[in-house]
């Protein structure tokens, strides 16, 4: 597997000590604004944020897990942890905001997000098999193979590069709306910038990991190939 191939781990280095920088980042962040409290719960600040914008009709739910948040664009529904739905501390009212802001990208027609919606399948699908088909191209020397597995990998990379301006955008959305409906004030919004940067940089770290992989299955079949 190319985890154990000494040319890949070098290869993809510099990815990789980025997301253990963003890592520690986001730990350290979360730890300090968990530390600090807010005048709303991480719930009650995204009803809050989507009901100032005329989405009433979306719904807020408690789900389950550790860092689960997520905004469900097919059934306009905002799903909170536990940690960020009733906690009242600036980590979980930034959180929420963020989620919050992909809800009002979805209301406000945003191009990235509409694009990285429509490719999900694909790029779910290709994350997984594209590495078992191009395994097995270089295994056994198919050109068709390997193909096929770069075009499932490139959706996947396609997904992580779009995703990228989709989650710095929902960030940068949920700043402003945090100030501008009083939920968070100035001063305290720098605890808030630090959870929502330190995140950006794990997107970051994974959109150049999937990269790197991806430059690297062809620089092997282009080596092979030249045997």
């Amino acid at each position: 597997m190319m985890w154990l191939d000494p040319r890949y781990l070098l290869w993809i280095a510099p990815a990789f000590l980025l997301a253990l920088w963003a890592q520690m980042r986001v730990k350290s962040a979360y730890a300090a604004a968990q530390q600090v409290g807010a005048p709303l719960s991480g719930a009650a600040a995204a009803r809050r944020i989507l009901d100032s914008a005329g989405l009433e009709s979306v719904e807020i739910e408690e789900v389950a897990g550790f860092m689960t948040d997520h905004y469900d664009p097919r059934r306009k529904v905002l799903r909170l942890s536990p940690e960020v739905f009733r906690s009242r501390s600036l980590a979980a009212v930034g959180i929420a905001a963020h989620e919050s802001g992909h809800a009002l990208q979805d209301a406000h027609g945003y191009a990235p997000l509409a694009i990285r919606n429509a490719v999900v399948p694909v790029a779910s699908f290709g994350s997984g098999a594209a590495i078992w088909i191009l395994f097995l191209g270089l295994l056994i020397h198919s050109l068709g193979l390997f193909w096929i597995g770069i075009g499932l990998f490139s959706a996947f990379v396609f997904f992580q590069v779009v995703n990228l301006p989709v989650e710095f955008d929902a960030s940068a959305r949920a700043k402003v709306q945090l100030v501008h409906l009083g939920i968070v004030d100035p001063q305290s919004m720098v605890y808030v910038n630090h959870v929502l940067d330190a995140a950006a940089w794990t997107y970051v770290a994974a959109t150049l990991q999937s990269v790197l992989t991806l430059l690297y299955f062809v620089m092997r079949f282009s080596g092979n190939s030249r045997r």
